[in-house]
């Protein structure tokens, strides 16, 4: 099989099932930065392969799930209204998300300032991919008639990675840096 195929060099792009769209379309920049997130999430991950910690493990395996996950927002977000969607967010995915979020919280120190995204490379690198996630909601709130639970996992999944960031910073012993520290 062929990497390319020359069927996109006009702009367009197929959606699941073949329908063709232009490339800028919302619906291509919401799963394209779907896409964009996940690949953070690797880089994020990546930094950790040399490090060692507690819940490394865990947390390797959490995040392949929420790999995968954003694999089927995309794939949902790919796929034409009123055609089936092959995979779906459910809600248990969104409390799964909820249920971690309130497990690693509760392992931190309470925020009292705003503090500056940065700490390990994989703390910066889940601070950017939260950053991407929020994007890609904005993108997902415009298409018509899209799942709500689509964007109630996007965004349990940003506050998911801002936790995540401080967790592993936290884990390495990196110190978060508040927005007036150090002026």
């Amino acid at each position: 099989m062929r990497i390319y195929t020359k069927s996109g060099d006009k702009g367009t792009t197929s959606l699941v099932y073949g329908q063709r769209i232009a490339k800028n379309d919302i619906r291509v920049e919401a799963y394209g930065t779907c896409d964009e997130a996940n690949s953070m999430i690797g880089l994020a991950l990546s930094y950790l392969k040399n490090s060692s910690f507690d819940n490394k493990e865990e947390i390797n395996t959490f995040f392949h799930k929420i790999q995968t996950a954003l694999f089927h927002v995309g794939a949902e977000l790919s796929t034409p209204e009123g055609k089936e969607v092959k995979w779906k967010i459910k809600d248990e995915d969104i409390k799964e998300l909820e249920q971690t979020i309130d497990t690693w919280d509760a392992k931190l120190d309470p925020l009292k300032n705003f503090i500056l995204p940065g700490g390990h490379p994989a703390g910066a690198a889940l601070h950017c991919a939260r950053t991407v996630v929020r994007r890609a909601e904005r993108c997902a709130v415009a298409i018509e008639n899209v799942n709500p639970l689509v964007l109630a996992y996007l965004n349990r999944l940003s506050d998911l990675l801002f936790v995540s960031a401080r967790y592993i910073n936290s884990s390495l012993g990196e110190q978060e840096m508040s927005l007036h520290q150090g002026l």
